[in-house]
C-alpha cells in the first residue's frame, strides 16, 4: 500500500488478484495519483467509508460481498466516483451496476490506456466543473427549491442536502443549467461521458431515474424532471 500525498488524487483499488492489482499501481502509480488496495468486497466497503477516496476501481468478483454488494453498502455514504472493471458484456449486469451507483465501467481484459482516461474523465468532472452562466457570484445555481453550490458540488431541496455521485451531480448541473429547455441526450452523453450516443446504451437514462428517485426523497416534484422519448431531458422551472 503507497502512502498519499495530499495534492494527489486518491485512488482505491479493491482487487483480489494480486497480479491484475500489482499491474494497475504500477501503472498508474507514474501518472501522480496516490494508490491504495484492499483484496476482498468487506475490506473494501470498509475503507471506503472510512477514507472517502476520490475514485474507487472496483472489481466485480470479489471474496467475500461482490462488487454489486460493495456498491449497495456504500453508495449512500460516498459522494466519490466508481469505476467498476468486469468481464461481463451483459447490457443488463452493467445497468444493475449503474441502478446501484457504479459511474462508469472498464471491460477486461483491461486495456491500461483507456482505464486511465476513464479516471481522469472521473476526476476532472469532480474538480473541474465551470460555473454556468445562471449561477449567482458565489457559484449557487437555483431552480424552484432546488440549489446546487458548485464549488462545493452540494444539493439541497429546500435546505435538505441530497447526496449525488460524482456524475449524477454533473447531469444535474447540466439539466439545471438548461431548466426550461430540453438537453439531448446525445449533448450529455458527449459532455459527461466523452463519447457519441449509439442509440442503444441505456446508462444515461438509469444515472437520471436515480437522480429523480433522489430529488422525490427530498420533496422535489419529480414530475419536473421530465425523460423526453427519443430526444433527451428537460428539468421544468415549475
Amino acid at each position: 500500500m503507497s502512502t498519499t500525498p495530499s495534492d494527489k488524487a486518491r485512488l482505491l483499488i479493491v482487487e483480489d488478484d494480486d497480479e491484475l492489482a500489482g499491474l494497475l499501481i504500477e501503472y498508474l502509480g507514474p501518472h501522480g495519483f496516490g494508490i491504495s488496495r484492499v483484496a476482498s468486497g468487506d475490506a473494501g466497503a470498509e475503507r471506503i467509508l472510512e477514507t472517502q477516496p476520490d475514485l474507487v476501481i472496483l472489481d466485480l468478483m470479489l471474496p467475500e460481498a461482490n462488487g454489486l454488494d460493495v456498491c449497495r453498502r456504500v453508495r449512500e455514504s460516498y459522494g466519490g466516483a466508481i469505476l467498476i472493471l468486469t468481464a461481463s458484456q451483459s447490457d443488463a449486469d452493467h445497468i444493475v451496476g449503474l441502478e446501484l451507483g457504479a459511474d462508469d465501467f472498464v471491460i477486461k481484459p483491461i486495456e491500461p490506456r483507456v482505464l486511465l482516461a476513464r479516471i481522469r474523465t472521473q476526476l476532472r468532472r469532480r474538480s473541474g466543473a465551470r460555473t454556468p452562466d445562471r449561477a449567482d457570484k458565489d457559484g449557487v445555481l437555483e431552480v424552484g427549491p432546488l440549489r446546487l453550490d458548485i464549488p462545493s458540488r452540494d444539493v439541497s431541496v429546500e435546505g435538505q442536502a441530497l447526496l449525488l455521485t460524482t456524475m449524477e451531480f454533473d447531469i444535474l448541473l447540466a439539466l439545471a443549467h438548461h431548466a426550461g429547455s430540453v438537453v439531448e441526450r446525445q449533448e450529455l452523453y458527449v459532455s459527461i461521458l466523452g463519447i457519441e450516443y449509439d442509440g442503444i446504451d441505456r446508462g444515461m437514462d438509469v444515472h437520471v431515474s436515480r437522480i429523480r428517485r433522489k430529488l422525490q426523497s427530498a420533496g422535489f416534484d419529480p414530475g419536473r424532471l421530465k425523460s423526453v422519448r427519443g430526444v433527451g431531458y428537460l428539468l421544468a422551472h415549475r
